[in-house]
């Protein structure tokens, strides 16, 4: 078997995925045991779209005021991401499976830097 594939097969795979409107949160469950409240603010601020996420590290777009977005609806993406439609009007992200989780698990420190900048 390829190391690509052996690759693959150790990476945590969702087995739940539910959107909380009421709470503006994305309850992920993946099949590691580990599950994450990954933040409707969160997900619109680190979109894995190039518009956000810029062509570099130096390109990263800082996108305030999105405490209050909503998600208008998930699509799949073959068997390996979401395409989230948010009711700001951005839609151009592809969130795999790994960058939910590294969402999930990250979640902390990713806000504590967007914070700080946007806070300049």
């Amino acid at each position: 078997m390829p190391d690509e594939a052996v690759a693959a097969l150790d990476r945590p795979w969702p087995v739940e995925l539910t959107f909380k409107a009421d709470a503006k949160s994305l309850q992920a469950r993946f099949d590691d045991g580990v599950s994450f409240i990954i933040p409707y603010e969160l997900l619109r601020i680190e979109s894995p779209s190039a518009e956000v996420q810029g062509h570099s590290a130096a390109g990263k777009k800082w996108v305030a005021g999105k405490q209050d977005v909503g998600i208008e609806r998930a699509e799949p993406v073959g068997r390996y991401a979401l395409r989230l439609v948010f009711d700001d009007g951005h839609d151009s992200g592809i969130y795999t499976w790994d960058w939910l989780y590294r969402l999930g698990r990250d979640q902390d420190r990713l806000m504590e830097v967007y914070r700080g900048a946007i806070a300049v």
